[in-house]
């Protein structure tokens, strides 16, 4: 590859050229299992594919009813299908963009009883037992594959993903720790890559040789008994000879104990496994997970580590990343902070997906401008991210924003947020307000208060008030001594907290708190420090071992911490369903004291007082974090 060679550089397929080197990644939105959602969804990747995508892979979608991820999700299976999709191909290929559709096998991972795997075996995330599959239904499961993709090709699509990796089927088979078969399709690598191998050969002879095959591998299966290096690299080679077009990177399978995409792993954590693999196969070969900067992005292309490069939750974020970057309008990209909180969080309870710092993303029908506004002159009273977001929106519209706050800075409980360990892509959030205020020419107005006698001199037409909130001080006897800090004292750096601390309150911020505070002062958070990432969370860069893993080197905290909570369900429970593992596991290898069902008796001279099991004790602590929840201001 040449140095000229980057993220803009068209990518040459032999029979078709995509137009730079950027996969819109695959996501699931929930707009897929709803007829009338398919001209929402077509708004969605529409605006993506305006933003400059290469190309975009769809969420996944069955090839037949044992796949489906749940009783009614997405299949792809029938003529009478296609309809829906040619609306969605049609508004992609229109606005620039080509479009793959990802092929899904759910495998022990369906959330219905009627799921399937290599062999019989229950995933830990899914409450349902799959059945082994018998060999008439592998046949069968084969030409469901390339049926769908046949299907796929006559809706318009330019391609397909088989979905390899991730722990979903074909991954099950693939992987030792889930096929025991003793048939044609388990025991020697060469029997457990065989479906996979027949899958796609039954997909070319369908489709011919002008159709894009991407096959998502697994290239670190993180749990144990996965693949080794050397058998993903045969796999990558196998594939290459039954003409896959391009390989893409999949890293960690779905019941892993390891966090791939959260906020805390750093960025570009996992491009070096795809860089070794890129040395041994010929065809194009795609990196992914926590690439969210098109400056590393380019970086990746430039330096040969990678011939394309999939972000995903960063088109929810900003559907423009791409023609931002194109036009150097870095400042101005709309940063994905991984908080998994609108999209995957989301999708878990049954939601649609959006996006946290983008909440138009998959409501794109809903937020259409109107063709004339009457122009206003509006008081926005707050700085926060609820009051800027608002205020940004109404300047894009016409009218002319004055924003009141009375701190020296925007941001609002950002500006907290930002200082936990882990939570650092925050700051991109407030450089993008930043920006935008700048560029819209939003009057802002630091240090000032609003009052009675501001409304008096200016004329407003409007008034927007985004006071954000104030933290919660419960009822204890001693709630004003002074070991207690609040935790905008202890997090904006006006307190310091001694060896030995009480956290009231396991919500999200008592353990942001308990974070924050389990790291020593100048110590390197994992999200920053790559290597420490892979100690932490034991995983094998030299990949000695099946599935990448190693022996965890959790580093310990110089602090005592007691994390405690009122309620007697499990603490943590009500976290993010695709974070709260990684936060409760994190501090629970950190050493830190998790107590619930406690009554809280006083504070004083010897600390904090509580009841636990109907035993009074006294926890002699340096210290008292307050964190029980939030009052609107």
């Amino acid at each position: 590859m040449s140095e000229e060679v980057n993220l803009f550089t068209p990518l040459d397929l032999g029979f078709t050229k995509i137009k730079n080197r950027v996969l819109m990644g695959s996501m699931h939105t929930g707009l897929e299992e709803e007829n009338d959602n398919f001209k929402k969804l077509a708004a969605f990747y529409k605006e993506r594919a305006l933003g400059g995508v290469g190309m975009i892979v769809t969420g996944g979608i069955a090839p037949n009813f044992q796949g489906r991820l749940s009783p009614f999700g997405s299949q792809l299976s029938f003529p009478w299908q296609l309809k829906k999709h040619k609306y969605l191909t049609n508004e992609v290929h229109n606005a620039g963009s080509k479009i793959c559709l990802q092929i899904l096998h759910a495998g022990r991972y369906a959330y219905h009883p009627l799921c399937v795997s290599a062999s019989s075996s229950k995933a830990p995330i899914s409450k349902f037992k799959a059945r082994k599959i018998t060999k008439l239904e592998i046949r069968k499961t084969i030409f469901d594959f390339a049926n769908c993709a046949n299907m796929a090709k006559k809706a318009g699509y330019d391609g397909v993903e088989i979905m390899g990796s991730e722990g979903y089927f074909l991954n099950q088979f693939l992987s030792p720790c889930t096929n025991q078969r003793t048939d044609e399709y388990g025991g020697t690598l060469q029997n457990r890559m065989r479906l996979s191998l027949e899958i796609v050969k039954s997909i070319r002879k369908k489709v011919l040789n002008d159709f894009i095959i991407i096959f998502r591998v697994s290239l670190l299966d993180l749990v144990k008994d996965g693949c080794t290096y050397d058998e993903v690299i045969t796999f990558c080679k196998e594939l290459e000879k039954v003409n896959v077009s391009i390989i893409n990177t999949g890293i960690g399978w779905h019941e892993a104990r390891i966090p791939t995409i959260a906020t805390m792993v750093p960025r570009n954590a996992f491009v070096w496994i795809t860089e070794r693999v890129k040395k041994e196969i010929s065809i194009p070969i795609i990196a992914t997970n926590r690439i969210n900067n098109p400056s590393d992005a380019n970086s990746i292309i430039n330096e040969n580590k990678a011939d394309m490069i999939s972000m995903a939750r960063p088109f929810l974020a900003d559907p423009e990343i791409v023609n931002k970057a194109k036009d150097n309008k870095y400042d101005e990209i709309n940063t994905c902070i991984a908080c998994n909180q609108a999209c995957l969080d989301h999708i878990f309870s049954g939601k649609h997906a959006s996006c946290l710092v983008n909440p138009k993303a998959c409501h794109e029908t809903e937020f259409q401008k109107p063709n004339s506004i009457k122009v206003k002159n509006i008081a926005v009273i707050g700085a926060g991210p609820a009051g800027i977001s608002f205020a940004i929106e109404a300047a894009i519209r016409g009218h002319n924003i004055t924003i009141f706050e009375k701190n020296n800075d925007i941001g609002g409980q950002f500006n907290i947020a930002k200082n936990i360990p882990g939570k650092e892509e925050f700051h991109e959030t407030i450089r993008y307000f930043k920006t935008q205020i700048n560029k819209l020419n939003i009057d802002l107005k630091l240090n000032t208060t609003f009052t009675k006698e501001t409304l008096n001199s200016t004329k407003f037409d409007e008034l927007v008030f985004s006071t954000g909130i104030r933290p919660r001080l419960p009822e204890i006897e001693g709630i004003k001594h002074e070991k207690v800090i609040s935790y905008p004292e202890l997090l904006l750096n006006k307190k310091v907290a001694g060896k030995s601390v009480a956290i009231i309150g396991a919500g999200g911020i008592g353990f942001d708190v308990a974070e924050f505070l389990s790291h020593d002062p100048g110590h390197q958070p994992t999200s920053i420090n790559k290597e420490a990432f892979y100690k932490e969370w034991g995983i094998d860069q030299e990949y000695k071992k099946r599935g990448a893993l190693m022996d965890k080197l959790t580093p310990s905290s110089s602090r005592e911490i007691y994390l405690l909570q009122r309620k007697s369900t499990k603490i943590g429970k009500n976290l993010g369903k695709t974070t709260g593992w990684i936060h409760r596991k994190s501090l629970k290898d950190k050493r830190v004291k998790m107590l619930n069902d406690i009554s809280y008796q006083k504070i004083d001279d010897e600390g904090l007082h509580i009841l636990h099991n109907d035993k009074e004790i006294i926890l002699n602590v340096d210290n008292v974090i307050i964190c029980a929840g939030q009052l609107s201001n």
